[in-house]
């Protein structure tokens, strides 16, 4: 039990940052224990084991976006960040508790794991979902169109008929009196 509520309380902290799920630097630094300066220090000293795959430093407009997208304040008056934030992938997390190399990191690592592949699998399953909820559209939506387009061809139609006058035959009249015939 206690391994689903820590990778439920994981879950929440993974976002989506360029198209890659990703976890920021102090919610990182926060799960392994250590302060962020430390988990920065730590990557900045191993650089060849963060590659842009595995890291990357979010811009301006990124952290800001991410801000207003959590509902977070500035406090740049109360000792805010000086530096934008790190973003880790998945693989950079890992990489993350590896160059810590502290007992909490290397436990909670495996709950970082875990919460990224539930993620994934719930991407997964909406996407899944998603195309299907598609496929079911387009056919219903078709489905209804030539239902529609028939009827509306039967009633134009039908008007065509009503909008033109019927022909009428007028037999021919024999003429009255008498004629000549001949």
């Amino acid at each position: 039990m206690k391994t689903k509520n820590s990778v439920v309380r994981i879950v929440p902290l993974i976002m989506t940052v360029r198209g890659e799920r990703v976890i920021i630097d102090n919610d990182l630094a926060r799960i392994y224990g250590v302060s962020t300066a430390r988990l920065n220090q730590q990557v900045k000293r191993n650089p060849r084991r963060f590659p842009a795959d595995f890291m990357f430093s979010m811009t301006k407009e990124e952290y800001n976006r991410l801000m207003l997208q959590n509902a977070t304040s500035k406090n740049n008056r109360r000792g805010g960040r000086r530096k934008l934030p790190l973003a880790f992938t998945e693989h950079g997390a890992i990489m993350a508790a590896s160059v810590l190399n502290s007992p909490r990191a290397v436990q909670m690592s495996v709950f970082v794991v875990r919460a990224f592949v539930e993620m994934r699998e719930a991407f997964i399953l909406s996407e899944t979902l998603r195309e299907k909820l598609k496929e079911l559209e387009r056919r219903k939506l078709t489905g209804r169109l030539n239902v529609h387009e028939k009827a509306i061809t039967h009633l134009l139609d039908e008007i065509t008929r009503l909008m033109t006058p019927p022909r009428i035959i007028v037999p021919k009249k024999r003429p009255i009196g008498f004629g000549r015939e001949g």
